[in-house]
């Protein structure tokens, strides 16, 4: 039977890769996915044919893969981070119905979310919530109340695409809906090319995050009520009890 890997390749640093991921690629023939994907791994897995399309091209891309496969070889889809995660799991499932003779196995990624809570210390410690501020696939209206009723619930806040072209004045409109609930002074951090060049970390309170600069490269964490810096790092800890000699 042919088969598709759909690979989570983590923030895109070869390191970040989980050894699995990096087995399947080997073992495949042809590489697909969105352009800029597919240019994070080029280098590291030569002689391999890589087909790719734009971004907004998703159904394209899968109905390519299993093409490819359909001819007998082994096809890798490629996607940053974890592919159940905002990523290609859940349409090439629901194409693949229309291949039942080509298997799929999923192989999981570092997303960003925990890439970049190791960066900025342990956001994440405890209960939180993962939300995107694209509204291409999700109205915004949508959106608004998932931030809220995290924000109510005192979740920590995990956000992916907080800004774009298009989409300038997002972030700053979530950070409106969870002021509303939350303190001006809550911690929060954003993690910008996160295992790449360029990678950088930045802390903020709530009422600071409101004014920042962010990019679609840029992860923005959102503290809860117990979130703290300590020694310069993000922390949000989970109610494990130290010692007073521990805490000195």
């Amino acid at each position: 039977m042919s088969k598709i890997y759909v690979v989570g390749i983590g923030p895109g640093a070869y390191e970040q890769m989980t050894i699995k991921a990096a087995r399947a690629l080997e073992e495949c023939q042809t590489i697909v996915g969105y352009t800029v994907y597919v240019d994070l791994v080029k280098e590291h897995f030569p002689g391999k044919e890589f087909l790719t399309t734009p971004m907004r091209r998703e159904v394209e891309r899968c109905r390519m893969a299993f093409a490819e496969a359909a001819k007998g070889k082994t096809v890798a889809m490629v996607c940053s981070g974890d592919a159940g995660v905002y990523g290609m799991s859940g349409l090439m499932l629901t194409v693949g119905k229309d291949y039942p003779q080509i298997s799929v196995e999923m192989i999981p990624g570092v997303t960003a979310a925990i890439g970049g809570a190791a960066v900025l210390g342990a956001p994440l410690i405890h209960d939180f919530a993962l939300i995107s501020l694209s509204d291409l696939l999700t109205p915004w209206e949508k959106i608004e109340k998932r931030l809220a009723c995290a924000a109510q619930a005192d979740f920590v806040i995990c956000l992916y695409n907080p800004s774009s072209k298009k989409r300038k004045d997002y972030l700053q409109r979530a950070c409106d809906i969870l002021l509303q609930y939350q303190p001006g002074e809550l911690v929060c951090g954003t993690v910008g090319q996160i295992g790449r060049e360029g990678e950088a970390m930045q802390l903020y309170t709530l009422s600071e995050l409101r004014e920042a600069s962010v990019d679609m490269f840029t992860t923005v964490f959102i503290g809860n009520s117990q979130t703290k810096i300590i020694d310069g790092r993000m922390v949000t800890p989970r109610g494990y009890r130290l010692s007073e000699e521990e805490t000195l």
